[in-house]
């Protein structure tokens, strides 16, 4: 019996070649099962989803960004660059470990070992300064997988540290309170890291193959005996099938499924444009709400972070920004992730200040988001003194100010003054006029951005009648002393102390009669922002509706924001813009591109332009780019879209702003 069986196996192996007889054999081999329950993996049942309380009342979460690419400490997709020749991070790995053909990341990986990595300490630093919940990168682009993987034999359990990284962070954060979360990136490793299986184009070593070309045989011998190096940089030259492609993805699969059956976290968050793999991610965002729900007896507990979320979705999952941030209050909750340096710990890097990641947190509350602060470690399980004074700085701020922040809603305004619109690396452009609001229950809390210098917080938007009739209580969060205050028809204006008791702020108090937590009541916003001109408009990448895994990053410390993360030519981005004046109108830009010249395809009004983005030395070197004049024959409200012209010559770029001129 056991004989025919064999055989009979061997002969339907033999006889199903095909790309869609091989996924569905490997669906039956290698797929970890659904979860049966309330959710299916489709569109209409998941809008069934709520966003859980938990995650409302949190506002503000901590991140590490941790994995084998920190060990260089030179800077994030290191694992990559280290294999683009002339590259920074290429020269650097050169000259500091050696050629990638002979040290390679794998061998980056076995350096890395966590040696002073104290959990406990970190953990209660990052409660202290204020998180609610604590994040860990379970895998980034390089496919390292951070915990005991049973589908990736590259992980922190078999390489490197040892320790079964996310197991213990896990066990760590819920031991002193915080919810737990787990960011997936490896969605993407297929195409981010064929540059390993690359060679020097010039040089003394120009045509030797990069140790990603290496098979589990090369190995033997050697400290990773028994590993394969296609595990971990995916299959090189011929080997890289459709087949091939297809395993890669039901393996990705397997492993978030193996990550979230194994640590049940709260929040699981995905690097990538909903969903990553089609339906592959749908099947695990279904599951994932399933079974959460029977891990908390029938609850929904269950936060999924996703990128580039349409309007029409947006209630199935919680809506995450990477280094961005609306402009007004979203009727569902959402997220901006950042981070106050690189996302891979870089040395001597600027970081954000304590005072600017206040002001961002301050800001993106009123608007009903949280925010999830990536503080990078080091190889060796630390994070440098500059880290922990930026951390012990808002732990001091929090101290007083804590109650304006957790467990509050939006009011029925965003807040006032000039800088509603500020957007990250804008934060030092705030003034004492720019007010937001938070509120809980009866109780509602005006924020001002900066400490006033004349000493009065003036908020018009409480102008109302002399004497108070609403408002029967102002104080001021941090001081115990009593603050004096009048109302008229210019606003409410407060006296306040002459020493600000609590750093970056002045937040007040205020109680009285009908203030309530007024939820937004506008209806879900369209895909994007309809930006008004009558003679000149600036299209920011925060306001652009991003389809694919196209996302606004910003590349340095201060620096604007941009449309990055442009590698796939199927990718485009938009804009709705309301033209109140006919006539013609001139559209440049700014750019960046690497990895060499792309043209890119500009329509609006019904008329299309072509412009070219030449080859800059770095992904911060942007040059300007004239893409041409178009005419608006009527006044109305038109789509602006950014295109690949070429798909096949297409390289990625970075694009900033778009800039509309009469």
């Amino acid at each position: 019996m056991t004989r025919f069986f064999l055989i009979a196996l061997i002969c339907v192996l033999i006889a199903a070649p095909s790309v869609s007889s091989v996924a569905a054999e490997q669906q039956k081999i290698y797929v970890e099962p659904m979860a049966a329950g309330k959710f299916q993996p489709n569109w209409d049942s998941l809008r069934q989803y709520e966003c859980p309380q938990w995650f409302r009342d949190a506002k503000f979460g901590i991140w590490a960004h941790w994995s084998p690419q920190c060990e260089p400490e030179d800077g994030d997709w290191y694992a990559r660059n280290m294999y683009i020749q002339g590259s920074g991070q290429y020269n650097y790995h050169v000259e500091h470990y050696g050629h990638p053909s002979k040290f390679g990341y794998k061998d980056i990986c076995n350096e890395f070992k966590a040696e002073n990595w104290d959990p406990d300490k970190l953990i209660q630093l990052y409660k202290r300064a204020g998180a609610k919940y604590f994040v860990a990168l379970a895998n980034h682009h390089d496919g390292f997988d951070m915990w005991n993987s049973k589908y990736q034999p590259w992980n922190s359990v078999n390489v490197g540290p040892k320790k079964d990284v996310i197991g213990i962070w896990a066990k760590t954060a819920r031991k002193y309170g915080l919810r737990f979360g787990v960011t997936v990136h490896a969605a993407r490793t297929w195409d981010w890291f064929d540059v390993s299986h690359g060679s020097d184009k010039t040089g003394p070593r120009a045509g030797v193959p990069y140790d990603g070309n290496l098979t589990k045989a090369d190995g033997k011998g050697q400290w990773w005996d028994g590993l394969d190096p296609a595990d971990l940089y995916g299959p090189a030259g011929a080997a890289r099938t459709p087949e091939a492609q297809d395993k890669f993805v039901v393996t990705w699969y397997d492993r978030t499924m193996d990550l979230v059956n194994k640590y049940h976290p709260d929040l699981l968050y995905f690097d990538d444009g909903p969903m990553p793999h089609g339906d592959w991610g749908m099947k695990i965002l279904a599951h994932y709400y399933n079974a959460n729900m029977k891990w908390h007896n029938g609850r929904e507990e269950a936060v999924q972070n996703v990128k580039g979320v349409p309007a029409d979705i947006r209630k199935a999952v919680v809506w995450d920004l990477e280094r961005g941030r609306t402009d007004k209050a979203m009727p569902d909750p959402w997220q901006t992730d950042t981070c106050i340096g690189d996302w891979h710990y870089k040395r001597d890097i600027n970081y954000k200040s304590s005072e600017q990641v206040v002001r961002m947190l301050v800001d993106i509350v009123s608007k009903n988001g949280n925010l999830l602060l990536n503080i990078p470690v080091r190889g060796d399980g630390t994070i440098d003194d500059r880290e922990v004074k930026v951390l012990e700085g808002l732990a001091t701020w929090m101290q007083a100010n804590s109650e304006a922040i957790f467990s509050t809603r939006p009011w029925k305004i965003v807040g006032e003054g000039p800088g509603l619109a500020i957007g990250e690396g804008g934060e030092a452009g705030y003034t004492p006029k720019d007010i937001r609001f938070t509120s809980k229950g009866d109780v509602l809390y005006a924020i001002a951005m900066r400490w006033p210098e004349d000493g009065k917080m003036v908020i018009k938007s409480l102008a109302g009648t002399a004497g108070g009739d609403q408002i029967t209580d102002v104080s001021l969060l941090g001081y115990k002393g009593k603050v004096t205050w009048t109302r008229d028809a210019g606003g409410l204006t407060i006296t306040l102390p002459d020493k600000n008791p609590s750093v970056y702020t002045a937040a007040v108090k205020l109680t009285g009669k009908n203030i309530k937590d007024l939820e937004p009541v506008s209806p879900a916003p369209p895909d994007n922002t309809i930006i008004e001109t009558n003679g000149k408009a600036t299209l920011d990448p925060s306001s652009a509706a991003c389809e694919g895994s196209v996302k606004v990053e910003q590349m340095g410390d201060g620096d604007r924001p941009n449309l990055g993360y442009w590698d796939n030519p199927d990718d485009w981005v938009s804009w709705k813009v309301k033209f109140t004046d006919t006539g013609d109108y001139t559209l440049t830009t700014s750019c960046s591109a690497q990895g060499g010249p792309s043209d890119i395809s500009v329509t609006l009004a019904g008329q299309t332009l072509t412009a070219r983005v030449e080859q800059t030395p770095g992904w911060t070197d942007y040059q300007p780019v004239k893409i041409g004049t178009i005419h608006v024959a009527d006044p109305g409200v038109y789509t602006l879209s950014v295109k690949p012209l070429d798909k096949s010559k297409w390289k990625a770029i970075n694009l900033r702003a778009i800039e509309i001129s009469k």
